[in-house]
C-alpha cells in the first residue's frame, strides 16, 4: 500500500513538472516553429530561419575547444568584454546607488533637497548624453562604463531611497530602546527591510545596463563587443551573423534575469515567509 501511495505521489509530481514545463515553453516552441516555417516559405535573405541562426551562433562563438569552455576566439574577443563591461558598470551602480539611496532615504531633509534633481536626471535618456561622455572620456571603455552607470544607477538609487524611507518606525524605536549602534541598525533593520526594493530596482537596472552596453558598442571607433560585431556584420551584409547577435542578446538577457531572480528568491526567502505568516 505504501509503495502504491509513493508511486502515485511521484506520478503526480512528474505530471506537475511536465505541465509547468509545457506552460513555460509551449508558446516559445510554437513561435520558433512558426518562425522556421515562415522564413523557409518566404525565402527572404533578410530573415534567415532560426536553424540557420543557431548554426551561425555555434560556428561563431560556441565551437571552441573544451579547454576554453567551447568558446571560440571571436567569443572571447567580443562576448566576454561586453559582459565584463556590463558587470563592472552594474556593480558600480549597485555600490553607489545603494549607498546614496540609504543616505537619502534616512535623511528627510537631504531627500527633499535632492529629489527634484534626481528626478530630473533620471528622465534624461542616457543615449542623449553619449556625445558628452565621448568628449569627457573619448570612445573606449571609460565612455562605455559611464553610459552603463548613468543608465543603471537611477532605479537602484531611487528604489533604495524609497525602501529606506519606509522602514518600520516601531522597529527603529525598539532598536533605540535597546541602544543598538548605528551600524547594527543599518545591517539588522534598515538593509534587510530595504532589500525587496533594492532587488526591484536591480531588475530594471539589469535591463538598462544590457541595452546601454550594446548601444555604446555601436558607435564608430569601438574595438570589440557584441554591438561592434553587429555593426561589422551589418556593414558586410552578413545577415545571419547580425541575427545571431540579436538572438544572443535575447538569450543573455533571459539568463541574467533568471540568475538575478534565483538570487532574489534565496536572499528574500525570509521576506516571503514573514508575509505568509502575517497573512
Amino acid at each position: 500500500m505504501s509503495i502504491s501511495v509513493a508511486t502515485r505521489g511521484q506520478f503526480r509530481h512528474g505530471r506537475r513538472v511536465l505541465t509547468a514545463i509545457a506552460h513555460r515553453w509551449l508558446v516559445l516552441a510554437v513561435g520558433v516553429i512558426a518562425w522556421e516555417v515562415g522564413t523557409r516559405t518566404a525565402t527572404s535573405a533578410y530573415f534567415p530561419p532560426p536553424s540557420k541562426i543557431v548554426a551561425r551562433m555555434h560556428h561563431l562563438w560556441f565551437s571552441g575547444p573544451i579547454a576554453h569552455v567551447f568558446l571560440t576566439s571571436a567569443a572571447e574577443q567580443n562576448i566576454l568584454p561586453s559582459l565584463g563591461r556590463m558587470a563592472l558598470g552594474l556593480a558600480a551602480s549597485i555600490v553607489v546607488g545603494v549607498a546614496l539611496g540609504l543616505v537619502l532615504g534616512r535623511s528627510e531633509r537631504a531627500f527633499e533637497y535632492l529629489d527634484p534633481v534626481l528626478q530630473f536626471a533620471r528622465v534624461i535618456p542616457p543615449p542623449t548624453l553619449v556625445p558628452i561622455f565621448i568628449v569627457l572620456f573619448s570612445v573606449g571603455t571609460q565612455m562605455q562604463l559611464a553610459s552603463i552607470i548613468f543608465s543603471a544607477i537611477w532605479p537602484i538609487l531611487l528604489n533604495t531611497a524609497d525602501g529606506a524611507r519606509s522602514v518600520d518606525r516601531l522597529q527603529m524605536d525598539i532598536s533605540r530602546v535597546f541602544k543598538l549602534s548605528a551600524a547594527d541598525r543599518l545591517f539588522t533593520i534598515i538593509i534587510p527591510s530595504t532589500l525587496p526594493k533594492i532587488f526591484a530596482g536591480l531588475r530594471l537596472s539589469l535591463s538598462l545596463a544590457l541595452i546601454l552596453m550594446v548601444f555604446s558598442e555601436l558607435l564608430p571607433g569601438t574595438a570589440n563587443g557584441i554591438g561592434f560585431e553587429l555593426v561589422d556584420a551589418q556593414s558586410r551584409s552578413d545577415l545571419p551573423t547580425m541575427w545571431a547577435g540579436i538572438v544572443l542578446l535575447g538569450i543573455l538577457g533571459y539568463l541574467l534575469n533568471g540568475v538575478l531572480l534565483l538570487v532574489e528568491r534565496r536572499m528574500l526567502a525570509w521576506h516571503r515567509t514573514s508575509h505568509g505568516a502575517d497573512s
